[in-house]
């Protein structure tokens, strides 16, 4: 099937020429001939890198009125980088057509935007949060939008923006469609199916929640203050890894670049503490490959659209297995082949069964290379740079006599000896005495697993003495709401939304609880961090267990200080290099309006 026989405006086919599209892949195919046909909604299943931004925005790009001032046809999804990712795809998509799209986030000047709207634009691309902004403010009235477009539906609801997503829905009109585009089908996705759409078309390519099949599944089991020699072991196995690195929380995709870079691997981090001009700056010189390795949290490696990923580290597994899916996904992207590789510590090997069970791919029991495999792949890599580099006869001519004349007493082999001695006894040297970071892996059956963190728990289980409540400093007056409370924990300390219980949001400051077991966590991460300009500070209540307790005046409780994680010693061998609302229930739909 060719883009010609989908049915599209040609001038959208022009655009697809121009930027070298020829064959749909699976899921455009199944998507784009319903969604320019139907009147109706959709669910697409599929992983990431295969094709979704175009299923759902050429069809959105041939739907639209062209040269109409309001907008039309809205796309949400999580973060800044996906929304200037898919924005920058549906403005190549329509070129060759009257359409303007204009994109709303977080982090920049929101009178901008408004201005932006206001010019005309037929599709807005928008993170959850500013669009709610944006929509109080009255400068873009939701009421007259006939397509929404939910794109990573699973993970707006995994970073707690399920309230900002219920309040965008409620204010759409009841004949708009909703195309709803996931990599996972998890029941809080299904439940939007449920409640915001009628008899959906949905389509599958592949098995729910099945990885691609061009990836690599890996695992390795070390202890847990080794995982950072591991990963430096696994980038000196693979020089010509370009990749990423996964890590929990901001802190620690923090700590993890900086020690690489100080120890000359060509490294940064990308995480929600940066501004958006220095994550705009990091992505730049990422997709420019003149950075190699990109330490990211899940949160901020949303919207890393990149097809030449070899291979994606987790440095610990996600919570949620669904992450693990979003996170593989970054690479193997066009067909291509890559590495998920994961450190697990003896405990937590268990839970690659239940990730194999969930993806329906086996991994494969991986062993950290060792100090003489890893000379050896690195020398080699350095012959072969010797081998391939051009001699630029013209401009070292003057300089060969002389040099030739200071080896005149070494022999082939001795001259060859020393330099590989003079680029490469750094390296030998840093590995003399490396020791075996493999472990055995732990009884998946060990009852001391199963509260071992990212472990599944049912919130009916707990009770209130086992939740701790929070004074927050910011209220109802600094913009804060539950999604937006919700958002600034979880991607702070990279717990799930459903650690957190009860929301209390007041005027001028807030209370929410979260388990027992997360308090250090908490107040060590998220204390500090921003929401929409202000420092967030948080303090332990008086109060105790009190999910029907309120605590009076502000707190009050003792402050935590969060622990530094071990130093790693040694030098370096490189010499260079939604918050708490409910959903409401199934609206009645009038007819859809006919469009002539």
């Amino acid at each position: 099937m060719t883009f010609e026989e989908l049915g599209l405006k040609s001038g959208v086919l022009k655009s697809l020429k121009t930027l070298g599209f020829e064959t749909p892949t699976p899921i455009q195919q199944e998507a784009i001939p319903h969604l320019l046909k139907e009147e109706s909604d959709f669910v697409g299943l599929a992983q990431t890198g295969t094709g979704k931004t175009a299923a759902f925005g050429l069809p959105l790009v041939s739907k639209v009125e062209e040269g109409r001032k309001r907008p039309q046809g809205l796309v949400i999804c999580p973060t800044r980088e996906l929304c200037l990712q898919i924005s920058k795809d549906i403005q190549n998509y329509s070129k060759n057509v009257d359409v303007t799209t204009v994109a709303v986030y977080g982090g920049t000047d929101i009178v901008r935007q408004i201005k932006e709207i206001k010019r005309g634009a037929q599709i807005i691309v928008a993170t959850p949060g500013r669009l709610v902004d944006l929509t109080k403010r009255k400068a873009i009235v939701l009421s007259e939008i006939d397509w929404v477009v939910l794109d990573e539906a699973d993970e707006m609801l995994n970073m707690g923006f399920k309230e900002d997503i219920d309040h965008i829905l409620d204010e759409t009109p009841l004949e708009r469609n909703v195309w709803l585009f996931s990599a996972t089908m998890p029941k809080e996705v299904a439940q939007i199916a449920k409640n915001y759409m009628e008899e959906p078309l949905e389509v599958s390519i592949g098995h729910k929640n099945q990885t691609n099949e061009n990836i690599e599944h890996i695992y390795f089991t070390v202890s847990d203050r080794d995982r950072y020699s591991a990963v430096k072991r696994l980038i000196d196995f693979n020089p010509n890894i370009y990749g990423l690195i996964f890590c929990r929380t901001r802190r620690e995709t923090a700590a993890v670049a900086e020690k690489l870079g100080k120890e000359g691997y060509s490294a940064e981090p990308l995480h929600g503490d940066l501004s958006q001009a220095q994550r705009d700056q990091v992505m730049r010189r990422f997709r420019n490959k003149d950075i190699q390795i990109l330490v990211a949290t899940d949160v901020a490696a949303r919207g890393i659209d990149v097809d030449d990923i070899t291979h994606v580290i987790n440095y610990n597994l996600p919570d949620e297995i669904e992450n693990y899916t979003h996170r593989s996904g970054r690479t193997a992207r066009a067909g291509k082949h890559g590495e998920s590789m994961v450190l697990v510590t003896p405990k937590e090997s268990y839970k690659i069964k239940a990730i194999e069970k969930k993806i329906r791919t086996e991994f494969t029991k991986g062993t950290i290379p060792n100090a003489k495999e890893i000379c050896e792949i690195q020398l080699m890599k350095l012959v072969d740079k010797v081998i391939t580099t051009p001699v630029k006869e013209n401009d070292i001519a003057e300089f060969l006599p002389a040099v030739m004349s200071e080896f005149d007493e070494f022999s082939k082999e001795d001259i060859i000896k020393k330099f590989v001695s003079a680029e490469f006894n750094r390296f030998i040297e840093y590995y003399d005495r490396a020791t075996d970071l493999n472990k055995k892996d732990g009884n998946s059956r060990d009852r001391g697993d199963r509260d071992d963190r990212g472990g599944r728990r049912e919130r009916g289980n707990r009770n209130d003495e086992n939740k701790t409540r929070f004074f927050v400093n910011l209220g109802k007056r600094d913009g804060l709401n539950p999604g937006g409370l919700l958002r600034v924990v979880c991607d702070s300390t990279g717990l799930r939304s459903n650690s957190i219980g009860r929301i209390d949001i007041m005027a001028s400051f807030s209370f929410f609880e979260a388990d027992n077991e997360n308090v250090d966590r908490i107040l060590s991460e998220v204390n500090g961090s921003d929401y929409e300009g202000h420092e967030v500070s948080i303090e332990v209540t008086k109060s105790k267990g009190g999910g029907n307790k309120r605590s009076g005046g502000g707190g009050g409780g003792s402050r935590h200080r969060g622990g530094g994680g071990g130093n790693h010693r040694g030098g370096s061998p490189r010499a260079g290099g939604g918050g708490g609302g409910k959903f409401k229930g199934k609206r009645e739909r009038r007819a859809p309006r006919r469009r002539d």
